[in-house]
């Protein structure tokens, strides 16, 4: 449960303004046939076909099937966001083959604000938090999970993107959050996949503990993730309740964890967060000592099994985002772009980038293979 007192009341989508655009939302991928439950195809009845009960309000207690009626709502009722999503109609894309998988460039300059944002440690003092309830634009509405808000997001890479803050003014630091990470990524992940962008590593909000969540299928890890895994790694734990792989896919070194065990997850992961705190400080990352290290993830939800896919790294951003003239590329990578799905939101840097700038701006970012063997071998 929420705890109320630190909620805004009028923050929060009501059932009245909610229940509109609930119709029409399946729960599950299949057409309903009209009339099959004896009565007219509602948002309830739609939601009892799969199993979902709805409240005395008439809403299914499903927080997907919520996400994506608050996400119609706020196109409609929230210009910034509407002309956000609007924007994603002119998006261009590129793909570039590697070993066996492919990856995604779009330009997407409606992402420059993200992508150039300044995350030291003065700008973020010197800014009010855009996360806080008090500074979110009038229009924002949001839907309460837990500690958790659900919000659209007003700058968006999916045809469905949220920001999921926590309702505090909390750091961004995952270890104590993960439990809540499994909770939201099976409550929304009927649709959607959730991330993670660690202080150092992609959160333009590193002062707020937030994730975020887009449509799954977007990134091509939503679906290659166990091809990756046979084609460029090793299963070092599989059974039945929590199988683990190790990839280097010459781009990227991750950890895959896969389970239906939210206990087990969340023990192995503290293990992969202790044993890469140490060797990423070893090796010299650019997180301090006393920081978070740099991580990525992903995670999601099917069939009662939990997938996470964890992405370690060394550096945030790449030289060439600091390069002058010909030489500069503002191209600053999270979770989406280690997904597969890379952003670049200036139009000459589209044009002209390579598969070969992919491989080294990844290559120089994520860490070495071996630190990922000195990772694996603690595990």
């Amino acid at each position: 449960m929420s705890d109320q007192s630190k909620v805004d009341p009028g923050r929060c989508l009501t059932p009245e303004e909610m229940k509109p655009y609930l119709e029409g939302i399946e729960a599950t991928g299949k057409e309903a046939v009209p009339g099959s439950l004896g009565k007219a195809d509602t948002p309830e009845t739609m939601a009892a076909q799969a199993g979902i009960a709805s409240d005395a309000a008439g809403i299914p207690s499903d927080l997907a099937m919520q996400s994506r009626a608050l996400l119609r709502h706020q196109r409609e009722h929230w210009p910034m966001l509407a002309k956000g999503f609007g924007s994603l109609e002119t998006v261009q894309s590129r793909t570039f083959d590697f070993d066996g998988f492919g990856m995604n460039v779009q330009f997407n300059p409606g992402r420059i604000v993200s992508s150039s944002a300044k995350v030291d440690k003065k700008s973020i003092r010197e800014r009010k938090c855009f996360l806080c309830q008090p500074n979110l634009p009038p229009e924002q509405k949001g839907v309460l999970f837990g500690e958790y808000m659900v919000l659209g997001n007003p700058f968006p890479i999916f045809s469905e993107h949220f920001t999921i803050p926590h309702l505090e003014h909390v750091p961004q630091l995952i270890r104590d959050a993960f439990g809540p990470m499994l909770d939201l990524s099976a409550a929304m992940g009927r649709y959607y996949t959730l991330f993670y962008n660690g202080p150092r590593c992609g959160a333009s909000a590193p002062d707020h503990l937030h994730f975020q969540g887009g449509e799954r299928g977007f990134m091509p890890m939503d679906t290659a993730w166990e091809e990756m895994a046979a084609r460029h790694g090793t299963w070092i734990a599989d059974d039945d309740r929590l199988r683990m792989a190790r990839v280097d896919d010459g781009l990227r070194r991750y950890v895959i964890l896969e389970s239906d065990d939210k206990a087990k997850l969340m023990q192995r992961f503290d293990q992969l967060y202790s044993a890469f705190a140490e060797a990423s400080r070893l090796a010299g990352s650019e997180a301090g000592e006393d920081e978070e290290p740099m991580l990525n993830i992903l995670t999601t939800q099917e069939g009662g099994r939990w997938r996470v896919v964890a992405f370690l790294r060394r550096k945030h951003r790449p030289a060439r985002f600091f390069a002058e003239g010909e030489e500069k590329m503002l191209f600053s990578p999270a979770s989406v772009d280690f997904g597969g799905v890379c952003i670049t939101p200036v139009e000459r840097d589209f044009q002209r980038i390579t598969a070969d700038d992919l491989r080294d701006m990844f290559n120089e970012v994520s860490v070495t293979p071996e630190v990922l063997d000195a990772v694996v071998k603690k595990l």
